[in-house]
């Protein structure tokens, strides 16, 4: 069974950077793509950035492009999200996932996390 754990949310202030980690259990993460999405109160579940199985291919939102850096290290199962520049409007719970599908569409994820609070301050 596949297992997701991130860490890494907090208190930031606006402008500032955070670092989110996801590690994964299982041996058939270095075959899958890995997602990260995030949802606000009261708002739908959005994406963020995905990466395929060999990094060498990313999507980003366009609320993120230029601030959001997904990357991963397959000797490690974990999955990475840097945040710079952050602002209020980033304030979110995030998630991440993992599927054999490379996509946009959390529906092609058969696999989530717990998440973890991001909140950024003004």
């Amino acid at each position: 069974q596949v297992q997701l754990v991130e860490s890494g949310g907090g208190l930031v202030q606006a402008g500032g950077s955070l670092r989110l980690s996801c590690a994964v259990s299982g041996r058939t993460f270095s075959s899958y793509a890995m997602a990260w999405f995030r949802q606000a109160p009261g708002k739908e579940r959005e994406f963020v950035t995905v990466i395929n199985w060999s990094g060498g291919t990313t999507t980003y939102a366009d609320s993120v492009k230029g601030r959001f850096t997904i990357s991963r290290d397959n000797s490690k199962n974990t999955v990475y999200l840097q945040m710079n520049s952050l602002k209020p409007e980033d304030t979110a719970v995030y998630y991440c996932a993992a599927g054999p599908t490379y996509g946009t569409d959390g529906r092609v994820y058969y696999y989530w996390g717990q998440g973890t609070q991001v909140t950024v301050s003004s």
